[in-house]
């Protein structure tokens, strides 16, 4: 019961977070042609230490902010982010990688010690699992937005449609970069805290 309820508070506070940065500022930061955000942060956090079913739910909620967001405050290429096959998708899969590669860059690194985890071990697993929970909503998004939408953003960006693909990786290194690095920081800054304080 005890497990449960700390489950529910943990998807309920992060949930809560995920919704605030979808509607501020903070979660979607507007550098043209696209928005860099942060709220994927909560989902990866979610996912390690609650799992991926906690991930899921977290990365469904940034997902649905991100819809509403194009709705709301629309740019270039705010029609691809209407699709939950791109603004969605990606971002419950985001909790799946996160849990699953944090689970298992634990398992090949640790060394158990009577009760005793490696605390490189941890913190290197996090780290990774935050970046690869990233780089799931930078590839998984701008993948889905060139397959279905290479002609649209060709047009809405006046472009070539055969240049597109340079865009989206331009893009995906302006914006993926920073988030990648933002995301290591404050998972493992936070997941630890979290730890230590015995939640």
């Amino acid at each position: 019961m005890h497990s449960k309820n700390k489950r529910l508070v943990t998807i309920s506070l992060l949930s809560a977070i995920s919704f605030v940065l979808g509607f501020t500022p903070l979660g979607f930061i507007p550098i043209p042609p696209a928005n860099a955000t942060t709220m994927h942060i909560p989902v990866i956090i979610g996912a390690i230490l609650e799992g991926p079913i906690a991930g899921i739910i977290i990365g469904l909620i940034f997902g649905i902010s991100s819809i509403i967001q194009a709705l709301l405050r629309p740019n270039i290429l705010s029609f691809a982010f209407i699709n939950p096959l791109v603004s969605v998708l990606p971002r419950i899969l985001i909790g799946v990688v996160s849990y699953y590669s944090y689970k298992l860059v634990f398992n090949l690194f640790s060394s158990k010690k009577g009760n005793t985890i490696s605390k490189s071990a941890d913190t290197i697993s996090i780290g990774v699992s935050a970046a690869l929970g990233t780089l799931t909503n930078t590839v998984g998004v701008l993948g889905m937005m060139y397959l279905l939408y290479a002609g649209r953003i060709a047009e809405a960006m006046g472009i070539e449609k055969t240049a597109v693909g340079a865009v989206v990786l331009a893009i995906g290194l302006t914006n993926g970069i920073p988030e990648i690095i933002i995301a290591v920081l404050i998972t493992i800054a936070v997941v630890k805290a979290v730890k230590k304080a015995g939640y």
